[in-house]
C-alpha cells in the first residue's frame, strides 16, 4: 500500500505541473508579446545607435541636474502621497472594518469611484477644485493648481480606497475580544491596540502602503494636469521625452530606471501579500461588525464621514458643476456641445468617444477575464518559485511605464506577422494589460478557498480538467468572475497612459478626448471637458454599485 502511495504521489505531482504549465501559457504568451516585447523595443530603440549598446548614455542622463530633480521629485511626492493617504484612509478602514450604519454599501462604492476614474478626470477634478476659476478661487481668492498641494490632495482622492478596502477588509475579520481580553488584563486601550491588533493588521498596512506608493511614484494624468511646467514625475519625463522633444534615449534610460524601481517594490509588495493572506482570522466580519457605541465612536464615524464629503465627494461634485456652469446659465449646454464636430479638435463628434470606450473597455474586459482567469487558476497553489514569479509578472504592467507600453505599441507592432498599428485591438490590448492584474487579485483568493479534494474527487470520477472547472469552480467563482469583469472594464474605461499614443483621431477614447479637450483654450474646451469627465464619472459609479449589490464577502477588500 505504502508502494502504491509513493507511485501515485509523483504522478499526480507531475499532473497538476502540467496542468499549471498548459494554464500558465497563453497569459505568459500574452504578456511576452504585448508588453515585453514593446518595452524591449522601446529601449532598444533608445539605447542602440547603428546596432551598437550605449549603456553610458545612462550615465550620462542621470547626470543632467534637470533629470535628477524629476528623480528627486518623483520619490518624495510618492512617500509625502503615501504618508497623507494612509493618515487620512485609515480611520476610515476601521470604521468601514467595525461599524455597521445606514448608507454603507453605497458609500463604499463611492470611495471606489476616485479609484477607477481615470487621472486625467482626477486631475480635471481638482483643477475644477482648486484652479484659476474653481470654487476655492471663487469663494476665497485661493488657488492651489501650481502648488504641490494639489498633486498630493489628488493622491489622496485617488488611492483612498486602496487603504480602505485592503487594510478593513483585514481588519473586519480579526476577532475584536483579542483586544479585549488584554484590556481586562490591565493593558490600556492604545497599548492593547499596539501589542494585539496592530501586529495582525501590519502585513495589510504593509501591502496599501506599497501599493499606494508605486500608483503615485508613477503617476501621470494628476502631475501632468495639476504640475505645469514645475513638476514632472518619471512617467510625465518619458511622455514629455517621447512625444515633445523626441529623445528616444532620454526616454529610455528613465523607462529602465522606473522598471528596476518598481521591480524592488513589487516583490516587496507580493511578500505582505503573502503575510497578510496567512494572517489570522478567526471570525468572519458579521461578528465584527456592530452599530457605534458612545460619543467617541460616533465622533469618529462623523469625522469620516467629514472627510469623504470634503476630499471625495466635494471634487466630483464640483466637476459636476462646473459641467452644467454655461456661459448664459446652469444648463446642458455643453453636453449639448459633445454632439458637434466643429471644433476641430477631433475628425468626429466628441460625444462618440462614449460608444468609442464603451467599446474598447468590452473588449478589453473580455481579453482580461481570459487572461487573468487562467493566471489566477495557475496561481491557486501557493507554493514555488515559479509561481511567486508569475505572479510578480502580472503585477508588472500596474508599475511600468503605460507611456513607454503605448509608444513600444505604435514601435513594435507595426511590422508582419504583428501588424495591428492600424488595427481597433491595439486600444483593448493595451487596456487589458491593466485589467488582468484585477482579475488575478479579485478571483485569487476564491479560488484558492475551494476544497481542492471536490476537484480531486471530480477528477477521480473521471471528469477532464476542463469539465472540473465547470463543475467545480465555476459555480463557486462565478460571482467574483463578475467581480473581476467589473473592475476590469473599469479601470480599462479610463486606461490613459497608453491609450494616448494609440488611439486613432476618428476613434478617441473619452479619457483622450477630456486631455485634448483640456489643452485647447476656451471656455467650451473646458466645459466639454468637464461634460466628458462628468459621464465619465458616471459610468465608473453606476459599474461599482452594480459590483457592490453582487459582492458575496461582506469584507469590502478588491
Amino acid at each position: 500500500m505504502d508502494l502504491a502511495r509513493t507511485e501515485v504521489a509523483p504522478r499526480k505531482s507531475r499532473k497538476e505541473s502540467a496542468t499549471r504549465m498548459g494554464l500558465m501559457a497563453l497569459p505568459v504568451a500574452f504578456f511576452a508579446v504585448f508588453f515585453a516585447y514593446p518595452v524591449t523595443a522601446i529601449v532598444a530603440r533608445g539605447l542602440k545607435t547603428d546596432g551598437a549598446w550605449r549603456f553610458g548614455r545612462i550615465g550620462e542622463v542621470l547626470a543632467q541636474s534637470d533629470i535628477r530633480h524629476v528623480l528627486w521629485f518623483t520619490t518624495w511626492q510618492a512617500l509625502a502621497s503615501t504618508a497623507l493617504t494612509l493618515l487620512i484612509a485609515l480611520p476610515g478602514a476601521y470604521v468601514f472594518a467595525r461599524f455597521d450604519f445606514r448608507g454603507k454599501q453605497v458609500l463604499r462604492a463611492v470611495v471606489t469611484v476616485p479609484f477607477v476614474l481615470p487621472t486625467v478626470v482626477v486631475g480635471t477634478a481638482f483643477l475644477a477644485l482648486v484652479g484659476r476659476g474653481g470654487l476655492l478661487d471663487q469663494l476665497w481668492g485661493v488657488r492651489l493648481d501650481t502648488t504641490v498641494w494639489a498633486i498630493l490632495l489628488a493622491h489622496v482622492f485617488f488611492n483612498y480606497a486602496v487603504v480602505v478596502r485592503t487594510v478593513g477588509g483585514l481588519w473586519s475579520q480579526l476577532d475584536p475580544r483579542q483586544e479585549e481580553a488584554a484590556r481586562m488584563l490591565g493593558a490600556s486601550r492604545f497599548a492593547a491596540w499596539r501589542k494585539v491588533t496592530l501586529p495582525a493588521l501590519s502585513p495589510a498596512v504593509a501591502a496599501a502602503a506599497l501599493m499606494v506608493f508605486l500608483f503615485t511614484f508613477t503617476s501621470f494624468g494628476v502631475v501632468q494636469i495639476l504640475g505645469g511646467p514645475t513638476f514632472s514625475t518619471l512617467e510625465v519625463e518619458i511622455y514629455r521625452q517621447t512625444s515633445e522633444i523626441f529623445d528616444l534615449a532620454t526616454a529610455a534610460v528613465l523607462t529602465i530606471v522606473q522598471f528596476v524601481a518598481v521591480g524592488a517594490i513589487l516583490p516587496v509588495h507580493a511578500w505582505t501579500v503573502r503575510r497578510r493572506e496567512t494572517a489570522l482570522r478567526l471570525v468572519a466580519p458579521e461578528v465584527t461588525v456592530r452599530r457605534p457605541r458612545g460619543a467617541g465612536q460616533w465622533a469618529l464615524l462623523g469625522g469620516v464621514l467629514a472627510s469623504i464629503l470634503v476630499l471625495l465627494v466635494l471634487p466630483l461634485g464640483v466637476l459636476v458643476q462646473r459641467s452644467l456652469d454655461a456661459p448664459g446659465g446652469y444648463g446642458f449646454a455643453y453636453y449639448k456641445a459633445l454632439t458637434s464636430s466643429d471644433s476641430g479638435i477631433f475628425l468626429v463628434a466628441p460625444i462618440a468617444a462614449i460608444g468609442n470606450s464603451l467599446e474598447y473597455a468590452l473588449a478589453a474586459t473580455a481579453i482580461a477575464v481570459v487572461i487573468g482567469g487562467l493566471a489566477a487558476a495557475a496561481l491557486t497553489r501557493r507554493t514555488g518559485r515559479l509561481v511567486r514569479g508569475f505572479d510578480a509578472l502580472l503585477m508588472l504592467p500596474l508599475g511600468v511605464s503605460a507611456v513607454t507600453v503605448g509608444f513600444g505599441f505604435l514601435i513594435a507592432l507595426d511590422e508582419p506577422p504583428l501588424d495591428l498599428r492600424s488595427s481597433w485591438i491595439l486600444v483593448p490590448l493595451a487596456q487589458a494589460l491593466v485589467g488582468v492584474p484585477f482579475v488575478v487579485r479579485t478571483m485569487l483568493p476564491v479560488l484558492r478557498a475551494v476544497d481542492g479534494r471536490l476537484r480531486e474527487a471530480a477528477a477521480v470520477l473521471g471528469a477532464s480538467p476542463w469539465r472540473v472547472w465547470r463543475e467545480v469552480d465555476l459555480p463557486m467563482v462565478r460571482r467574483a468572475l463578475l467581480i473581476a469583469a467589473g473592475f476590469a472594464f473599469a479601470v480599462s474605461l479610463g486606461e490613459f497612459g497608453a491609450t494616448v499614443f494609440i488611439a486613432r483621431p476618428d476613434n478617441p477614447t473619452l479619457p483622450v478626448a477630456v486631455a485634448r479637450l483640456l489643452g485647447r483654450a476656451g471656455d467650451l474646451n473646458y466645459g466639454q471637458a468637464m461634460a466628458l469627465s462628468t459621464i465619465l464619472m458616471v459610468v465608473c459609479a453606476v459599474a461599482l454599485l452594480l459590483l457592490e449589490r453582487i459582492r458575496t464577502d461582506r469584507t469590502g477588500e478588491f
